[in-house]
């Protein structure tokens, strides 16, 4: 994705300027054109590292649960009657986070120039969901504004909330897991090399589980910094490149087919879009629309490219169970909970149960998943510590009974 500077005709035809990300300036052209705004000017932004180091330093980040604290409180200003740009000056006085207020002092500057608040958060694609953009955007065309924010904050809200139980249930066995590595790496730059000098006093061959032990510990002291390394280059890697296309058609399909974990990812994929085709669909956005803009937040290609089939049926006249359906993609209780919504004229609802459904399932699974790994973690770290203390002991203990 790059970064292009454009120029609008705003209300009154003053020029109205701003930021967005895209991957080409036919992309910005049509995005502008899709909110009713008639470009001008479109320019690309280079900005050297260092340019963008110094920004990104005197910023900081902006977390996801202070943009939803934010949009939850802009809804509830202009639900008060509040004129949206001193909603917006409000909201940057009382921001903790620098670089928040930096983001609503951009915002209010060009709603205040004549910009819609859709195209302004445009300029900052990277901090607010495509979702709010999107629902932001028909909320001010069709003059319900107030809960289009409302929806917005309460689908980052659920998402946060479904984020917060996947974490807080992981942490023990990352921890446990990453005690363990450390474990056997301290024995074996450390403990190993002097348990090797008694062994090499001992004048006896060494049993080959000890033998194996000492092997390792030569070999880590060797590549243990070029290993070091090389993860720190492939962690790097991967959190610069796992958002391209061709990498994540070839990871995120695995991930779905994988043992264990494939099931609840795919839950999880599923409940993110439901949930949020539920909110779309309920401030009146029109159903192809909503579905090519849900399908990137389920987090799964899989799932994204079945979204804009399920769009192009829907397009093409047929109903969106029907799309669903012939992706071969959304589980048998999602096309039936829809297709029964849509008979019944309450797609919306049942896309919501949906979603609770779904959300619970993660919950629940991971929940699952932790409690089950907690024992086979404490067994195996008990077993490479014993294990590789057994190894060590070994030769003392064999010539200790040969005397």
């Amino acid at each position: 994705m790059r970064t292009f500077e454009y120029a609008v005709v705003g209300p009154g035809g003053r020029p109205v300027t701003g930021r967005v990300e895209a991957s080409d300036e036919t992309a910005v052209a049509a995005r502008l054109r899709e909110l009713g705004l008639v470009p001008t000017a479109i320019d690309e932004v280079h900005s050297t590292g260092m340019k963008r180091e110094i920004t990104l330093g005197g910023r900081g980040k902006v977390k996801d649960k202070d943009v939803a604290m934010v949009v939850r409180q802009l809804a509830t200003m202009v639900r008060a009657g509040l004129a949206l740009p001193r909603a917006l000056r409000v909201l940057v006085d009382q921001s903790d986070n620098p670089a928040l207020g930096e983001i609503l002092k951009d915002l209010a500057a060009e709603v205040e120039g004549g910009a819609a608040l859709g195209a302004a958060m445009e300029s900052h694609a990277g901090v607010f969901p495509p979702v709010t953009r999107s629902l932001v955007a028909a909320g001010e065309v069709g003059g319900f504004l107030d809960q289009a924010l409302a929806s917005a904050a309460a689908g980052m809200e659920s998402e946060l909330k479904l984020r917060r139980t996947i974490k807080g249930a992981m942490i023990y066995p990352v921890a446990v897991l990453g005690i363990a590595v450390l474990a056997a790496v301290v024995m074996l730059l450390f403990i190993v090399p002097v348990f090797q000098g008694i062994f090499e006093g001992l004048d006896t061959d060494l049993p080959w589980a000890t033998q194996i032990l000492v092997d390792l510990s030569g070999v880590l002291k060797v590549i243990g910094i070029p290993l070091v390394a090389l993860i720190a280059l492939g962690v790097w890697w991967w959190r610069r490149h796992r958002r391209d296309t061709a990498v994540r058609e070839k990871v995120e399909p695995r991930l779905l087919r994988a043992p264990i974990v494939g099931p609840l990812l795919s839950k999880l994929a599923v409940a993110r879009f439901t949930r949020n085709l539920s909110t779309m669909t309920s401030c009146g956005v029109a159903l192809a629309q909503a579905l090519e803009v849900v399908g990137p937040t389920s987090g799964n290609i899989v799932v994204e490219r079945a979204a804009a089939a399920a769009g192009d049926s829907v397009r093409e006249g047929e109903t969106l169970a029907d799309g669903l359906e012939r992706t071969h993609v959304m589980p048998s209780l999602v096309v039936q909970m829809v297709a029964v919504g849509e008979d019944s004229g309450d797609i919306v609802g049942m896309l919501r149960h949906v979603s609770d459904f779904y959300d619970d399932e993660v919950s629940a699974g991971t929940e699952a998943l932790t409690s089950a790994m907690e024992p086979v973690l404490l067994v195996v770290i008990g077993g490479v510590v014993g294990s590789m203390l057994l190894a060590l002991y070994l030769p003392i203990l064999t010539v200790t009974s040969s005397m």
